[in-house]
């Protein structure tokens, strides 16, 4: 017999999130006179003292169950946000919010009656937004009403657009963060999330995006859990494509098309994912530079097909990129903190939708950030295993990362970075060379990127 959970708090928001977790609750609103102001004490201690507080007051009023109290602050430069008076409050605050980073601070109480055991923890996240015009602020309050919500926007609905950055856990950001939840029931002994855990693959948005799938990825030789089916990952590759046909103009040779067409269908032939159609087109832009999207769509722009010097060194860098969809590497990225808003947006809107277009655009902003230094040196062993599966040389590799390289050492001196993301162009080609069969030499030691010298 599961104990009963007692929600201590009128939020839609904090109701919704424990009904998709399948806990059966009872939500009993809590009466209790909240600390509105943190003058001589922390922000943390200010949300855990209102959690409390609220959790104290309903278990009064219970003979038995386990009693769910929070308390969610929003604050920027020392001040506290909370829920707009009005209309025109609401623009003011949304508009100053947006100028700069916001601390969302969550206390949450956790009290047992059966036991009497108390437990109480809180949670931070930062939110970095966009700058937002007034013109953005007056359309986004025609379609949401922010007169129910912390700081004016709902960071799990349309307000997900205007998100650049989420440090920490983002169902804080919703009102209640779910791990910590999780994490003081375990505390206290209270085992009422194993079925969910079960079901669930430990991921909440498995529930909102209607199925997880735990699979094994026969690149990684793991088993890994996705948000969405096949059919959906395709669908979000279709949403993003739409966008760059808006914003990017495409190579009008329609012999350059068929080149990297041809190849690329030659590399998906052999690659170890087959159950997608994979799409090659060229951009009509200058950079050296390609890129995937889920759902088995490579973009690959004109000034690296300029670059290179024959089909085995082009077919190295469309093997490259087949190896990122294979592995999956686009969608994990998207599968990241704020990710979860972009795929929300990608798969639960309906089509032709302007949400679907900022999202869409918003995924192939982080898209274009790039992979991680292990996900880059993946599609690197894997470019060069399906380049020679196909007939090409896989020594083409090696010859257009040397020139990768020498591009990069023409570059402008960059500051010293320690969050670096790419691996360095000699890591690459050790790691092609592993693929191989091939000894490194002395020279693919040596991270060097950027001439010191005239």
């Amino acid at each position: 017999m599961m104990k009963l959970i007692y929600l201590a708090s009128n939020s839609k928001t904090r109701k919704k999130l424990l009904e998709q977790l399948g806990v059966r609750f009872k939500v009993i609103p809590s009466e209790a006179k909240e600390i509105q102001n943190a003058k001589g004490i922390s922000y943390s201690k200010l949300v855990k003292i209102n959690a409390l507080l609220k959790a104290r007051d309903v278990a009064v009023k219970v003979n038995s169950g386990v009693i769910i109290g929070a308390d969610t602050i929003m604050v920027q430069n020392k001040k506290i946000f909370g829920k707009p008076k009005n209309l025109d409050d609401a623009k003011k605050m949304l508009k100053k919010i947006s100028q700069a980073p916001q601390r969302v601070y969550t206390g949450v109480a956790v009290i047992d009656k059966d036991s009497g055991r108390e437990l109480v923890d809180y949670e931070v996240t930062t939110i970095c937004m966009d700058k937002l015009s007034k013109k953005e602020i007056d359309e986004y309050f025609k379609r949401v009403s922010p007169l129910d919500k912390a700081g004016s926007f709902d960071v799990q609905g349309k307000g997900a657009i205007f998100i650049r950055r989420i440090d920490g856990c983002f169902y804080n950001v919703v009102g209640l963060p779910l791990r910590k939840l999780y994490r003081m029931f375990n505390a206290l002994h209270i085992k009422l999330f194993l079925f969910f855990l079960a079901t669930t693959c430990y991921l909440l948005p498995t529930i909102l995006l209607s199925g997880c799938s735990t699979e094994y990825n026969i690149v990684t030789g793991e088993q890994e859990a996705y948000f969405y089916s096949t059919d959906k990952e395709v669908q979000m590759g279709q949403s993003i494509a739409k966008e760059i046909a808006k914003e990017y103009k495409f190579v009008e040779d329609p012999l350059v098309q068929k080149r990297v067409e041809d190849i690329g269908k030659k590399i998906a032939a052999v690659s170890d994912r087959k159950e997608i159609d994979y799409h090659f087109f060229v951009l009509d832009e200058d950079e050296i530079n390609a890129v995937s999207l889920p759902g088995g769509f490579v973009y690959v722009f004109k000034g690296l097909v300029d670059k290179v010097s024959n089909d085995d060194e082009l077919a190295g860098v469309l093997a490259h990129e087949v190896g990122h969809i294979v592995a999956r590497h686009s969608i994990k990225r998207l599968q990241g903190e704020q990710a979860y808003s972009i795929l929300r947006l990608l798969v639960a809107v309906a089509p032709n939708t302007g949400e679907v277009g900022a999202a869409a655009d918003a995924a192939y902003t982080e898209l274009l950030l790039g992979y991680s230094r292990e996900d880059e040196l993946l599609a690197d062993r894997l470019g060069a295993r399906y380049a020679k599966l196909a007939g090409y040389d896989p020594n083409g590799m090696i010859t257009f990362l040397l020139k990768l390289q020498e591009a990069n050492k023409r570059r402008p001196l960059e500051p010293k970075s320690y969050f670096k993301t790419h691996p360095y162009v000699p890591d690459r080609i050790r790691e092609v060379k592993s693929e191989l069969g091939r000894e490194s030499s002395f020279s693919d030691f040596i991270n060097i990127e950027q001439n010191a010298h005239k």
